[in-house]
C-alpha cells in the first residue's frame, strides 16, 4: 500500500486550508478490499489515536465482520462511515457520489450561544454594513466585526478599512461564532493585524510514519507583525462558541496569545489537525487529520480552546432579544 510521509516541503500545502492534501489511491475493488484500504489509511495517517486513547485494532474487530463482498455500496459506506465516526473528529469524513459521512458531535452537544436573528433584528438592522467578507457595526465607542467563514477571502484593503474605521474607538469585538473554518491563509493574514510584536502562538508536528506515535519534531509557529499594513493594538474581544471549528480554532489560538485580546463565550469546536485525504480504489474520498497543533504551554487544541471568560446566552436574555455574550463584550471594552 502506498504511504504518505509528511515532510517539510508539503507543510505549506497541507496547512493552507481545511481542505486536504491528496494522496494517491491503492488498488483493489472488492468490498472487503475497500474496507481494508480505508482502515489502513486511517491507521497510517490519523494523528490523534494516542491523544484520544483509541484502540484502532479493536475498532476494526467490531466493524470488519459487518463487511463481505456481496454487500451493497450503500451498506459498505455506512459501515466505514460508522467506523470513522469513532475517531470523534470533524475533520474525518468519507465522501462518495451519493453520501457524506462526518462526525458532528463537536458542537451538537453544546448550546448554540449564537442567534443571528437577534443580532439582525435587535442590534444591527439597517445600520449594518459590509467590507468584503466582514459584517461590521459601529456602536459609537466600540467596533463590531463578524467573520462568518474562513473560506471567504480577506484582502488587505478590507482589513485596512475595518482597522482605520475603528481606530479611534475604545476597542473592537471580533465575532467568529458559528464560523466552521476554511482557509488557514485567511487566519494567518488576519491575526498579525492585531499585534505589533512577533509572538509565538503554537507548535506543530506532523505525521511522519505509519506508527501511531510517528511524528516529526515540533516546529514553532509565530505571528509576525506586518511591516506596511495597518494594525489594531487596542483591546479586542474575540467571541467564540462550539461551532467555531478548524481554522477558527487555529485563529483563536493565534489571538489568545496576544496581550490585547480576550477570548469570550464558549470553548471552540476544536479541529487542531490539518487533514490529508486519498481516493479509495472505488472512487470514494477518505480524509483524516494528519497534524497536531499545540499551544506554547503544551496544550493540545484538538478538542477546542477554552475562552478567557466563559459567557453563555441565557434563555431569559434570548427570549428578550439580548445577546448575553455581545453585551458582556461591550461592557468589558467600555470599562
Amino acid at each position: 500500500m502506498k504511504r504518505l510521509f509528511i515532510s517539510l516541503p508539503f507543510v505549506a500545502l497541507l496547512l493552507a486550508s481545511c481542505e486536504a492534501l491528496f494522496i494517491p489511491p491503492d488498488s483493489g475493488t472488492s468490498q472487503t478490499a475497500i474496507f481494508d484500504e480505508a482502515w489502513r489509511f486511517a491507521d497510517r495517517e490519523y494523528s490523534f489515536f494516542e491523544y484520544k486513547g483509541i484502540d484502532w485494532d479493536e475498532v476494526r474487530s467490531r466493524y470488519e465482520p459487518l463487511v463481505n463482498d456481496s454487500i451493497s455500496d450503500d451498506s459498505l459506506f455506512n459501515v466505514i462511515g460508522a467506523m470513522l465516526y469513532e475517531l470523534r473528529d470533524g475533520h474525518v469524513n468519507l465522501r462518495s457520489s451519493f453520501n457524506v459521512s462526518r462526525n458532528w458531535t463537536w458542537y451538537l452537544n453544546s448550546p448554540p450561544n449564537f442567534n443571528a436573528d437577534i443580532l439582525e433584528r435587535n442590534y444591527f438592522r439597517e445600520q449594518q454594513q459590509y467590507a468584503g467578507p466582514f459584517a461590521i457595526y459601529d456602536f459609537g465607542d466600540v467596533g463590531y466585526v463578524r467573520y462568518s467563514s474562513f473560506s471567504s477571502g480577506i484582502s488587505g484593503s478590507d482589513l485596512n478599512y475595518v482597522i482605520e474605521k475603528f481606530a479611534g474607538h475604545k476597542g473592537l469585538i471580533l465575532d467568529i461564532r458559528n464560523n466552521g473554518g476554511g482557509s488557514l491563509l485567511n487566519a494567518w493574514n488576519m491575526a498579525p493585524r492585531f499585534s505589533s510584536d512577533t509572538i509565538l502562538y503554537g507548535r506543530t508536528r506532523y505525521k511522519s510514519g505509519p506508527g501511531h506515535g510517528d511524528f516529526s519534531g515540533f516546529e514553532d509557529e509565530y505571528i509576525y507583525p506586518p511591516e506596511d499594513d495597518t494594525t489594531f493594538t487596542k483591546p479586542v474581544v474575540l467571541l467564540t462558541n462550539r461551532s467555531s471549528y478548524s481554522a477558527s480554532t487555529f485563529f483563536t489560538q493565534m489571538m489568545r496569545e496576544l496581550p490585547n485580546v480576550t477570548v469570550m463565550g464558549d470553548t471552540t469546536g476544536g479541529g487542531g489537525g490539518a487533514p490529508a485525504d486519498t481516493e479509495l480504489a472505488n472512487g470514494w474520498i477518505i480524509r483524516v487529520s494528519a497534524t497536531q497543533l499545540f499551544a506554547p504551554d503544551g496544550f493540545n487544541v484538538e478538542d477546542g480552546i477554552p475562552p478567557d471568560e466563559v459567557v453563555w446566552i441565557t434563555p431569559e436574555d434570548e427570549a428578550n432579544g439580548i445577546d448575553t455574550i455581545l453585551e458582556r463584550a461591550l461592557e468589558l471594552l467600555r470599562q
